[in-house]
């Protein structure tokens, strides 16, 4: 690939391919090319850009983000059919994904076809991409429900006949954690030289966790997409999954974070799904303290309650006056007006902070603060 990775984990960005099978989302060109600039210039290593088969004007927008001269290798999506293959080589790309459905309810009751047609099905798309010079990823479609050894059969075909990995997906989201580390651990070891990408959506809510898992299976190459867009619930989120494996991990990916947020906002206003306040690493209230304990905490020592400083994504702390807010958090968000509160003040302050809080239903503006500290003021002279 184009970027030199000092570490042994791939990230493949598919916000351009699955975030954008997000029902109703449309990417513009242009919002394809800064989405792309963007996650280039952090340091993401592979893009799975678009599927050619679509049409002249998916192919037109691949153009366009092949010429771009990206750092990250780009990717298409196809499916295990030559004339898919064709069209990606139309495109200027020197890598495919060639998907193939592999368990046993898909086969059956989606293709109508038997175990043995996939795996002709392989050797024709697979042998056609490498006579063509391209790098190739063959793509297991529910490979989450698929018989394990039937996995490992394709797998070690796929091999023989050159691809360079293998995508475990668990494409209904249906796996836990654990499951998803045995199944990618036992390919591991029945297939140990082709490399595993593992690809989870979020339907049960543990897309994340089940990348995270698959990695520590022995995954090398894992899918995200920007702020978890995807089919249905979504997909792995890429600022969780990269965050994850520098926190709970002590993996680097060589990632630069700093512009996270600023990546998950233009993507959620693109994409039309604003980013929650609540959501992990990158939402505006993912570092906001109110209780009086952890604010307490956090002033005293950052790492009291906080897993990382939120510099490392692009946001800052904050210190939210509400119903269950203490002495030391109002003291420090009136230091931070510029106003000087002692810790008496400031307990007589609460006791009107905290009713105010509870009766609007939200945190209190700096205004709010501001007009309480003025009545407290007020009050001895109107005695």
């Amino acid at each position: 690939m184009n970027r030199k990775t000092t570490n042994s984990i791939i990230i493949d960005d598919t916000t351009l391919r699955d975030g954008e099978q997000t029902a109703g989302v449309a990417f513009s060109r242009k919002e394809k090319i800064a989405i792309a600039r963007m996650l280039d210039a952090i340091g993401i290593h592979e893009l799975e850009c678009g599927i050619p088969a679509m049409g002249e004007e998916e192919r037109a927008s691949i153009r366009a983000l092949v010429n771009l001269g990206l750092s990250a290798r780009l990717i298409t999506w196809n499916r295990a059919v030559v004339g898919d293959i064709e069209a990606s080589i139309s495109c200027g790309v020197q890598a495919v994904d060639i998907s193939l459905s592999v368990s046993d309810i898909m086969i059956r009751h989606k293709l109508g076809k038997s175990r043995q047609w996939v795996k002709e099905q392989l050797k024709q798309a697979l042998g056609f991409a490498k006579e063509k010079g391209l790098y190739v990823s063959v793509g297991g479609e529910d490979a989450s429900r698929a018989d394990l050894n039937f996995l490992a059969e394709l797998m070690q075909s796929a091999l023989e006949l050159g691809a360079d990995r293998f995508r475990f997906c668990d494409t209904l989201g249906i796996l836990d954690p654990f499951t998803m580390f045995e199944k990618v651990r036992a390919l591991r070891f029945a297939v140990p030289d082709l490399p595993i990408e593992v690809h989870t959506h979020n339907d049960l809510g543990m897309a994340t966790a089940n990348a995270i898992a698959g990695i520590k299976a022995g995954a090398r190459f894992v899918n995200t997409t920007v702020n978890g867009l995807g089919e249905r619930a979504g997909n792995a989120a890429l600022e969780e999954v990269i965050m994850a494996l520098k926190v709970s991990c002590s993996i680097e990916t060589g990632i630069d974070t700093h512009r996270f947020c600023e990546i998950s906002r233009f993507v959620g206003r693109a994409s039309h799904r604003p980013v929650p306040a609540w959501k992990a690493v990158v939402g505006e209230r993912a570092f906001a303290h109110e209780s009086g304990i952890h604010a307490d905490g956090v002033i005293k020592n950052p790492h009291n309650y906080e897993g990382f400083d939120p510099g490392e994504v692009g946001l800052s702390r904050q210190l939210v006056v509400g119903k269950h807010s203490g002495s030391s958090g109002l003291m420090e968000r009136y230091h931070m007006l510029g106003i000087p509160v002692c810790k008496e003040e400031a307990v007589l302050l609460l006791d009107k902070a905290r009713p105010l809080a509870q009766r609007l239903k939200r945190a209190l503006t700096d205004s709010d603060l501001q007009r309480l500290y003025d009545l407290q003021h007020l009050q001895p002279a109107a005695a």
